[in-house]
């Protein structure tokens, strides 16, 4: 009996090839100077469908476009698209390059929906040996001073107690709950305004995105819910701190 055939591999894409993803649709796009991808409501006319039955989705809502080794992003839409967790793109700002990996690109659209694009630009390293018996490398959480874990803490626990439409604790707010907490240290709203504030600029000098003003602008709940978000995915802090604030006493 003859063995059983393997599949052949695929060869692997070529580097800055972009595979763009929405719900029903998709598109791969090798890299050609000049190229462009046009995607919005009108199907007929983009090569990727968003929206399709959402008219605050414009027809042409964006392009993709290949020039410089760089696929460049433009909105030439009504609304908003959101890069990533925090960044805002409108038809009035200029185009602005993709990184290689993922992004994701988000649209509001009417009555809360949120219309989501996936992008995914190939790295040089598309090509690169498969490792599937290597060991899961591990997230790196982030180390915390007590004060800063209670800080951080106060501000998420909407988001740790997975409350719908989760939103930072203000700074007033965290301060009347840290008071009570730990009435020793006399905390006021702008007391814990800066010891996250160190907190943020710390992680940004160690490379985390977002958390610092110049990067999104914005309001401070921007800022403040990009690094609970960091915080929450690197397990730096969990469901389980919230201990801290229903039980400080302990057991």
């Amino acid at each position: 009996m003859p063995p059983p055939s393997r599949t052949r591999r695929p060869l692997p894409p070529a580097p800055g090839t972009v595979f763009v993803h929405a719900v029903g649709d998709a598109v791969t796009m090798p890299p050609k100077e000049g190229r462009e991808l046009i995607f919005g409501r009108n199907r007929p006319e983009v090569h990727l469908c968003i929206g399709e039955d959402d008219l605050t989705v414009s027809r042409k809502h964006g392009t993709l476009t290949n020039a410089e080794g760089h696929w460049w992003l433009r909105n030439t839409g009504i609304l908003a698209i959101r890069i990533g967790e925090s960044r805002l793109l409108t038809a009035h700002d200029e185009a602005v390059p993709l990184a290689e990996g993922y992004t994701s690109l988000v649209i509001e659209g009417s009555r809360g929906r949120l219309h989501l694009i996936e992008v995914l630009v190939v790295g040089p390293e598309a090509g690169s040996t498969p490792r599937h018996g290597d060991q899961t490398r591990p997230v790196r959480a982030w180390d915390l001073q007590p004060e800063e874990r209670l800080a951080v803490v106060v501000l998420a626990q909407a988001y740790l107690r997975n409350q719908p439409g989760a939103q930072p604790a203000t700074w007033q707010q965290a301060a009347e709950l840290m008071s009570e907490i730990d009435p020793g240290r006399k905390w006021t709203d702008k007391r814990v305004e800066h010891r996250v504030r160190a907190l943020r600029l710390r992680l940004a000098a160690c490379g985390v995105a977002g958390i610092i003003q110049p990067e999104v602008g914005g309001s401070g709940d921007v800022l403040k819910h990009n690094l609970i978000k960091e915080l929450i995915a690197t397990n730096t802090i969990t469901s389980k701190d919230l201990e801290l604030i229903d039980d400080p006493a302990g057991p």
